[in-house]
């Protein structure tokens, strides 16, 4: 449900108005616990969205400083990707582990 919250932060180049959008949608369907609104609550969510996505503009445009040098888009992602292969593999040795235990 929350795979498109992301570090948004110190890019190069800077996030997007349609990813900082993604990250207030999930995050609003996180806390709500809807992922599609029912009509009553459509414009509540809507709106809520909306709401999310102007503060996280603001402060990841104007108000979050830093000191440190951009992030590469292209180096994240080859780091996550990494993360993913090192949770994959602790998972096989922890599943061979127990199968080999059992």
């Amino acid at each position: 449900m929350c795979r498109n919250i992301r570090l948004l932060h110190n890019f190069d180049p800077p996030a997007t108005d349609e990813e900082i959008r993604a990250s207030a949608l999930q995050y609003v369907r996180k806390v709500s616990g809807v992922t599609n609104p029912s009509r009553a609550n459509v414009e509540a969510f809507d709106r809520a969205v909306e709401e999310i996505t102007a503060i996280a503009t603001r402060l990841i445009r104007e108000e979050l400083t830093t000191s440190a040098p951009p992030r590469s888009r292209e180096v994240e992602a080859e780091r996550a990707k990494e993360r993913g292969r090192q949770r994959d593999e602790r998972m096989r040795k922890k599943v061979l582990a127990e199968l080999e235990g059992a």
